[in-house]
């Protein structure tokens, strides 16, 4: 559903612009199945807090969570064990290395790791999640996510298996936090409920949606259901501006604005609070965004996603900032 045709031709208009971008990345190669994509689509969904989706571009698209996930699974242990719970075993601290570097264990030696959105935090809140099992764990997420989203969701087996093979600096990261005293349960099993939630499928809309939910403090203002407290979703986006956007979270912050997390998959996941006191009227009352473009830059983030980004937020003054 949709109610301003001017908002939908404006989006539609700014996909073609930005297609051109592609060019400055390419598909995450390292993932054998990921490096499959097409490297020239692009895709951008918004929704509106009266239910109204504007997609442009390629929308029809699933793929795959990879680490939006990590946003989602810790919103998910907080919500079963509390934050403070989380807080006492990863920080929210950025660290200014790569997300899948063992650099700054070795040179800080942290108590815990530095934040939830590096590869080494991640794999230490997939394994806190409830369940005796990493299937079990993966249960309980799922149905966390099916239930934001309204819908079933699968995991991209392919992509699942494809990682698992080439998860060795994963494989090195998961045994240095056993060794540290980090993981509770044993290597593999941390592993495999990483790369599960890493693997499952959605959609744009998909993520709008739950970038709502985000942007309205864990409340569908369209179903009006209460789906995690306020605490916990401002903590999550305080960390998507931090770290959301990999090494590039301080240049998205200045440019962009908008809490937001991506995915070597070539998603984005964002969401833009309420703002009444913005010039311009279009989603004065926030919005969730979801991007894909599978041509990524060096950082890890949708080359030409990004840059659509930038142009939106500037043109309707979506910065939080």
């Amino acid at each position: 559903m949709q109610s301003n045709p001017r908002i939908q031709q404006q989006l539609a208009a700014w996909v073609e612009e930005n297609k051109g971008h592609v060019i400055l990345g390419t598909t995450a190669q390292y993932i054998p199945e990921l490096g499959k994509a097409d490297p020239s689509k692009l895709g951008i969904c918004m929704l509106d807090e009266d239910g109204n989706y504007y997609c442009a571009g390629d929308t029809d698209e699933k793929f795959t969570l990879q680490s939006i996930s990590k946003a989602l699974t810790f919103i998910a242990l907080s919500c079963h064990y509390g934050l403070e719970f989380v807080l006492e075993r990863v920080d929210v601290e950025p660290t200014g290395e790569a997300f899948n570097s063992i650099i700054p264990f070795e040179i800080h030696r942290p108590n815990k790791p530095f934040n939830p959105f590096i590869n080494a935090g991640a794999i230490t809140v997939s394994s806190l999640l409830p369940g005796r099992t990493s299937q079990k764990k993966y249960e309980y997420l799922l149905s966390f996510l099916e239930k934001l989203v309204g819908h079933p969701l699968e995991m991209d087996h392919d992509v699942y298996d494809s990682e698992w093979k080439s998860s060795h600096r994963n494989r090195a990261l998961a045994y240095y936090l056993k060794e540290a005293g980090f993981l509770e349960i044993e290597v593999e099993e941390a592993l495999d409920i990483y790369i599960r939630q890493c693997s499952i499928q959605v959609s744009t809309q998909d993520l709008a949606l739950i970038g709502l939910i985000i942007a309205y403090d864990g409340y569908n203002p369209i179903t009006e259901e209460k789906f995690f407290s306020e605490e916990i979703a401002q903590v999550a986006k305080v960390l998507m501006v931090t770290c959301g956007m990999y090494n590039s979270s301080g240049n998205f912050a200045a440019h962009v604005g908008i809490p937001a997390k991506s995915g070597v998959s070539g998603g984005i996941m964002a969401a833009v609070p309420p703002k009444l006191h913005s010039q311009t009227y279009e989603f004065r009352a926030g919005a969730g965004i979801g991007v894909y473009g599978p041509a990524i830059d060096v950082q890890g983030n949708s080359a030409a996603g990004t840059m659509m980004l930038r142009q939106i937020s500037k043109e309707w003054d979506l910065s939080i900032f």
